[in-house]
């Protein structure tokens, strides 16, 4: 059975504890509803010190099952995010950077939330690594561990089984890709459903925005991707665009897949989609007419891929996406 451990500290922000918390829990007990038993996972909020009880950020008192030298070896381990300055905490807490250093040399994957990145970084485990923090402590962070390669337009960064996370936003959307992970596809779609309205979106689209996607420095492949982007709706094949591009379908696959972590047809694929939802949320065209003008004149292909990418169909992706809007405007008007 995998272990996963989730650290608790003194101001910690509560939603950067109860997130994985909940969301775990959650994914266990529909394991259990399923019968799954093989799928079950050991869950334990630890205290970063020897108090059980600890007062998170706003004065939300939480009570830890045990702490952190009374666990040897866990297989996943989520580190807080501490409310305001970091730098205070790391000065309290030497045990835990020594536990987190312990842990990752056994193999441990650590995922940071917001500034827990500090805790990482303190901890030397992220020399020479991609990392990224809240964007208030940008600065900070960058001249404090000048070693470490900030990513400033990330909101997720994996690095050598050390995860980051900048927002509480992006805390909700790694777990869901390690829910996927701990507990298979299934189980997370239905996570997806019952934590949010919106899609659920896998961690490698997160590392890649479109910013990011084009931060690397290969001008050919950033050429050709805005050719994509100019003429996604046509009907293209990657062997044609290598050729357009005076590149072998094997070159364009490896050089494009280094400098984006994507390969040609997948991008296609990620920005057709995207278009289409913005169709499929602002008019009233039919899912066939949506697709068509993407560039998919086979509905049932469209319907298909649209539901492998986003865990749903166009049309329930329509209803979701509608009924959070009206909802919001009725807010407004209210």
């Amino acid at each position: 059975m995998k272990h996963v451990t989730i650290i608790a500290a003194p101001k910690a922000l509560g939603s950067t504890v109860t997130i994985p918390l909940e969301m775990l829990s959650a994914a266990n007990d529909i394991a259990r509803a399923r019968r799954q038993k093989d799928k079950l996972v050991s869950i334990e909020l630890a205290s970063c010190n020897e108090e059980i009880q600890l007062e998170l950020s706003g004065g939300l008192a939480i009570n830890c099952s045990t702490n952190l030298a009374r666990i040897s070896k866990s297989d996943l381990i989520f580190i807080p995010g501490i409310w305001g300055n970091p730098k205070a905490s790391l000065r309290k807490h030497g045990y835990m950077l020594q536990w987190l250093r312990n842990q990752y040399e056994k193999g441990s994957i650590l995922c940071s939330t917001v500034t827990g990145s500090f805790f990482l970084a303190e901890a030397g485990l992220l020399d020479g690594k991609f990392a990224t923090t809240h964007w208030r402590f940008f600065d900070e962070f960058e001249k404090r561990y000048p070693k470490i390669k900030l990513q400033r337009k990330r909101f997720i960064t994996s690095d050598s089984n050390l995860f980051c996370t900048g927002s509480v936003n992006a805390v909700r959307d790694i777990m869901l890709h390690f829910v996927e992970q701990l507990y298979g596809d299934s189980i997370a779609n239905e996570i997806s459903r019952q934590f949010t309205h919106e899609l659920k979106r896998s961690y490698e689209s997160l590392l890649l925005s479109e910013d990011q996607q084009r931060s690397h420095h290969d001008e050919q492949i950033i050429k050709v991707q805005e050719w994509l982007d100019q003429n996604y709706q046509a009907e293209i094949l990657i062997s044609e665009v290598a050729e357009k591009f005076q590149l072998s379908i094997r070159s364009l696959n490896r050089r494009f897949k280094l400098a984006t972590n994507s390969s040609p047809l997948r991008y296609l694929q990620e920005l057709r989609i995207t278009h289409a939802k913005k169709l499929l949320k602002q008019s009233n065209l039919s899912v066939s007419e949506a697709a068509d003008l993407v560039g998919y004149h086979d509905a049932s292909y469209f319907t298909s891929l649209f539901k492998k990418l986003n865990a749903v169909t166009p049309n329930e992706y329509r209803s979701l996406v509608r009924n959070k809007l009206f909802r919001a405007e009725s807010n407004i008007e209210n």
